[in-house]
C-alpha cells in the first residue's frame, strides 16, 4: 500500500474554522485592531481553551482588551432568530452529498446548561428542568444528530424556551434538518420526549420513531399491583405488546412495545431480571435484542454534547444571543472535525473509507487551533508580585 504523502498542519485548520465560520455569521470590523479576523481569532482561542472571551484577550499578548473585544462581539451580534438561523447554515456547510441522497437515523435531544443569574429580557429565556449542579435553571438547546458511523453530524440546532412544547421543538428541528436535504429514516428520541403531543405529531407526520417508555401508574411494589405501563416492568421475557397512553386533555396515542429483558450482570446492589421498556411505530424491528441495539446507536448524540462542551467558550453573560453563539461555535468546530475525517483524512478503499480518528484527536484540533493564535499574537507568561523570587529563594 502506498503511504500518505500529503499533510494536514494547524494553520490549515485554523485558516478552514475561521473562514468557515466568518462565511455564515458575516461579522462586521470594528476598530483596526478589532477586526472580525481579530475577533474570530480570540474566539476560537476561548473555545480552545474552555475560558472565557476575557480571560483568552489577557492571554494573549498582542490581542486587543477585553472589553475592546466584548464590544466588538455585541456590536456585530445579530437578534437571536437570525444567529440561529446562520448558525444552521454553517452546521450544514460541510454535510456529504450522501447524506442527502436517502434517510438517515436522526437522534433528537435536549442539552441542558447550567444558569444561576436572572434572565436578561423575557422570563421564557430561562427553562426550568430537574436540578443540576445546583440549580433547576438553564439555557437549553435541542439538536438533531445523524446517526451513521464515520459522518455523525449535528444538523440542526434550535433554543427552548421556557414551558414550550417539545413538539414544537421536534417539528423545528425536523424542518431544519428537511432545509439542508437529510430526511429521516428512523428518529431515536430520548425519554424526555416520550409524551402523547409528541407521539400524535410524529405519527401523523409518518416519521417513524423509536424512544423509552416513561412507566406510569402503580409500580410493582404497590398495593394492588402494577397498573399502566408499569405491567412491563415485571416481564421477565423479551417480547412485543401494545399500549395506549393518554394526557391530562384526554387525548391518546398507541405505540408498539418492545421489551428487552437481560440479567444486571454485576450492576451495583442490584440482582435478578432487568426490563428495558421501549416505544416505536413506523417499522417492525426483527427481535427486541435489535431494538435495543438500535437504540443504542443514539448515545452517539451524548458524545457530540461531551466534545460540545469540551469546545464551549465559558461566560457569565445574561444575553442569550453570545451563549447560543458559543454553544453554535462548539458544534460547528465538531462538525469541521468530523468532516476532515471523512474527506481529507480516511483512507480509501473498495466499498467505502475507513475512518482513521488517530490521525486528528477532537483535543489536538483545539490545540492546534489554540497554538495558531498564540504564535500570531504571543503568550502572556509573567505576573506582576510584589516579593522577588530571586530574594526569596536566596533566604
Amino acid at each position: 500500500m502506498r503511504p500518505p504523502h500529503h499533510i494536514l498542519d494547524r494553520r490549515q485548520v485554523h485558516r478552514l474554522a475561521a473562514e468557515h465560520l466568518q462565511a455564515h455569521l458575516k461579522f462586521q470590523d470594528y476598530k483596526r485592531k478589532a477586526s472580525a479576523q481579530v475577533l474570530w481569532a480570540m474566539l476560537l482561542a476561548a473555545a480552545a481553551r474552555i475560558t472565557s472571551l476575557s480571560d483568552a484577550c489577557q492571554r494573549l499578548r498582542d490581542a486587543p482588551s477585553d472589553e475592546t473585544a466584548r464590544k466588538a462581539l455585541l456590536a456585530t451580534l445579530p437578534d437571536y432568530a437570525t444567529l440561529q438561523r446562520q448558525l444552521n447554515a454553517a452546521l450544514a456547510g460541510h454535510l456529504p452529498k450522501m447524506l442527502r441522497r436517502r434517510a438517515q437515523r436522526l437522534a433528537i435531544d435536549l442539552t441542558l446548561i447550567p444558569y444561576h443569574g436572572q434572565p436578561f429580557r423575557d422570563p421564557a429565556e430561562v427553562y426550568r428542568g430537574q436540578a443540576k449542579d445546583g440549580t433547576s435553571h438553564f439555557h437549553a438547546y435541542a439538536t438533531a444528530y445523524v446517526v451513521r458511523h464515520g459522518q455523525r453530524y449535528t444538523v440542526a440546532l434550535t433554543g427552548v424556551t421556557k414551558g414550550e412544547p417539545l413538539k414544537d421543538v421536534v417539528q423545528r428541528l425536523l424542518r431544519q434538518a428537511a432545509r439542508v436535504g437529510v430526511r429521516p429514516r428512523l428518529l431515536l428520541l430520548d425519554r424526555g420526549f416520550y409524551s402523547v403531543a409528541v407521539i400524535r405529531y410524529l405519527q401523523a407526520a409518518r416519521h417513524p420513531f423509536l424512544m423509552p417508555v416513561v412507566c406510569h401508574g402503580r409500580s410493582p411494589k404497590q398495593r394492588g399491583g402494577p397498573s399502566g405501563s408499569y405491567v412491563f416492568r415485571t416481564w421477565k421475557t423479551s417480547g412485543w405488546s401494545r399500549y395506549t397512553l393518554a394526557d391530562a386533555q384526554k387525548r391518546t396515542a398507541t405505540v408498539s412495545i418492545g421489551v428487552k429483558c437481560r440479567n444486571y450482570r454485576g450492576q451495583w446492589k442490584r440482582h435478578g431480571r432487568q426490563a428495558l421498556i421501549y416505544a416505536f411505530w413506523g417499522y417492525q424491528p426483527p427481535s427486541p435484542d435489535a431494538v435495543f441495539t438500535t437504540y443504542r446507536l443514539r448515545f452517539g448524540i451524548e458524545t457530540s454534547y461531551r466534545q460540545m462542551h469540551e469546545g464551549r467558550i465559558r461566560t457569565t453573560t445574561r444575553r442569550p444571543e453570545v451563549r447560543l453563539l458559543y454553544a453554535g461555535i462548539a458544534l460547528v468546530l465538531r462538525n469541521l472535525w468530523v468532516w476532515l475525517h471523512y474527506a481529507i483524512l480516511s483512507m480509501p478503499r473498495r466499498g467505502g473509507r475507513v475512518i482513521l480518528l488517530e490521525r486528528l484527536r477532537w483535543e489536538t484540533l483545539l490545540l492546534w487551533l489554540l497554538h495558531v493564535v498564540e504564535e500570531r499574537f504571543g503568550v502572556v507568561d509573567v505576573t506582576y508580585t510584589e516579593r522577588d523570587i530571586e530574594y526569596e529563594l536566596a533566604c
